[in-house]
């Protein structure tokens, strides 16, 4: 089974093809490079868009209009070629990356996603010291959850990305594309709060 698993909820997308299990290949852009990522990944493969068997995509939480991009680039690429895919949580991905680590995506706003899913205020973190911290709030608030005693490592070898091979290891079972949803912990920038 051929699966295109990406991530475009954070500032980093991340895609990747899977078959099986197997990592085929993998690429890191911008949520609006995807289609040019995915084309990449599907010619060092020697595949097209009609060899996929399903999808998996990123839901959030992150950027609002970045996810939206990865939920409409599914939507459209399922509903084209009749494909079967399932949402996958970021922070859920990024927290297998490394034993016990703790996901950590900036939100703006002077605040961090974290499980739950909820946006908080790094300093109002409750870390166990030496917890292993991962993602673009970790790298961004580094020294304030280095100084509560937290372990956030050097991004040398990307380890703070949300990788789309996470999200298809992840992945449970395939169903309509319709069907996934995004996971927005507040209100977009763009609407007003509702009394």
């Amino acid at each position: 089974m051929l699966v295109l698993a990406f991530d475009t909820a954070t500032d980093v997308a991340t895609s990747a093809l899977v078959r099986d299990g197997e990592v085929l290949g993998e690429r890191v852009g911008l949520a609006r490079t995807l289609l040019e990522d995915v084309d990449e990944l599907l010619a060092v493969v020697g595949a097209g868009a009609a060899d996929l068997d399903g999808l998996v995509v990123g839901t959030g939480p992150g950027s609002f209009t970045s996810t939206r991009i990865g939920l409409a680039f599914a939507r459209g690429l399922g509903l084209a070629l009749d494909l079967p895919g399932v949402g996958v949580s970021t922070l859920a991905a990024l927290s297998t990356a490394a034993p016990d680590a703790c996901p950590v995506i900036d939100a703006r706003r002077g605040e961090v996603f974290v499980e739950g899913p909820r946006a908080v205020s790094p300093d109002d973190l409750e870390l166990a010291p030496g917890r292993l911290c991962l993602g673009s709030g970790a790298v961004r608030y580094r020294a304030t959850l280095e100084r509560m005693g937290a372990e956030v490592p050097e991004d040398r070898d990307g380890r703070h990305l949300p990788r789309a091979a996470l999200h298809a290891a992840l992945a449970g079972e395939l169903g309509p594309v319709d069907d996934i949803e995004p996971v927005y912990v507040r209100l977009p920038d763009a609407e007003l709060p509702r009394a």
